[in-house]
């Protein structure tokens, strides 16, 4: 009977404590207003994030909430600027996967680390990429662009939006996979690489699906696969590379938000638990697949394990192939 009552006033004593932490995480998150970091332009994936996370945080804690669009130096200036802010979960980076997981081995010397300097929140978001062409190319699927390639050798490029990029490494992966006889052609950033293919000067792109479904809609671009797991619900008739036959090429962009480091544990998931409530919306769900995205919300150490598993995934393939920032 003693065990039984000790047992009890242990529970309502641990219950007590984690509803104050609790409590104290929320206080500490209403007390000021926040930043959220984008380190990149206005109007990509990226930013559309950042403002849905400043807009749901302002709602529910009632303070300001800005997005900084802190760019340059492929999102290292942004990244950095979280780095040295105060570790009290209001100055939060929204970031996507090729920084996190790709960035630490072809940029040896990055001014922070990944693991050392920040804390994993959550991921928000991802998106299928889609190998796409020009509608001038004369394939209609995966296996005609590979035979194009073959029987005309170095005729056929594709875009990237940098050395080093996920969509680049994308690239060498469908190369290895498939045995095209494909160039790479890097840009610096997705548009100008874009706009060379809508414009035929370069055949083929492999891309985000948010920034290239306009153009698929449109007829300006052909979509042969996307390289998910599965279908994108936006181009349900696409087939995955896996289905076109070259299996191995699966290469999600995905999206995530940190923190700085020693930002205290309960504020963290804190951070989570509001993040999850405002993606999970069925009115943000909805919202974000028209564009491209899908809600994808891993939190706290199971993000941090996907960072890690990614970084291990990258790290022999950049450095097999020497593949070196320029």
């Amino acid at each position: 009977m003693k065990l039984k009552i000790f047992l009890a006033l242990a529970w309502a004593t641990m219950t007590l404590t984690a509803s104050a932490q609790g409590q104290s995480a929320e206080a500490q998150l209403a007390a000021r207003p926040f930043t959220i970091v984008a380190p990149f332009p206005p109007g990509g994936p990226i930013d559309t994030l950042a403002r849905i996370l400043s807009a749901g945080l302002a709602e529910r804690y009632q303070q300001s909430a800005v997005v900084d669009n802190r760019t340059g130096a492929n999102g290292n200036i942004g990244i950095e600027l979280v780095k040295r802010s105060a570790p009290t979960g209001h100055t939060l980076l929204v970031v996507p996967a090729g920084n996190l997981t790709i960035n630490p081995t072809l940029m040896p010397k990055l001014g922070y680390s990944v693991e050392a300097d920040f804390a994993p929140v959550a991921s928000l978001a991802k998106a299928p990429n889609v190998l796409a062409v020009n509608p001038s190319v004369l394939a209609m699927n995966v296996a005609e662009l590979v035979a194009l390639s073959k029987a005309k050798p170095n005729s056929v490029s594709y875009a990237s939006p940098g050395v080093g990029s996920g969509l680049h490494l994308a690239g060498e992966l469908f190369r290895q996979q498939s045995g095209a006889d494909i160039l790479h052609v890097a840009y610096k950033g997705t548009a100008p690489g874009l706009n060379d293919v809508l414009g035929g000067t370069v055949p083929m792109i492999l891309g985000n699906l948010p920034a290239l479904l306009p153009h698929i809609q449109s007829g300006k671009l052909r979509a042969l696969a996307v390289t998910d797991p599965a279908r994108a619900a936006a181009l349900p008739d696409v087939p995955t590379l896996a289905e076109a036959g070259v299996p191995g090429v699966e290469v999600t962009s995905w999206y995530g938000v940190l923190a700085p480091r020693q930002t205290p544990a309960p504020v963290l998931a804190q951070l989570a638990r509001d993040i999850t409530q405002i993606f999970n919306a069925p009115a943000m769900k909805a919202q974000l697949e028209k564009q491209g995205l899908s809600v994808w919300i891993k939190t706290g150490p199971a993000f941090g394990e996907l960072i890690r598993k990614e970084t291990a995934t990258w790290a022999p393939i950049i450095k097999n192939r020497k593949i070196e920032a320029q």
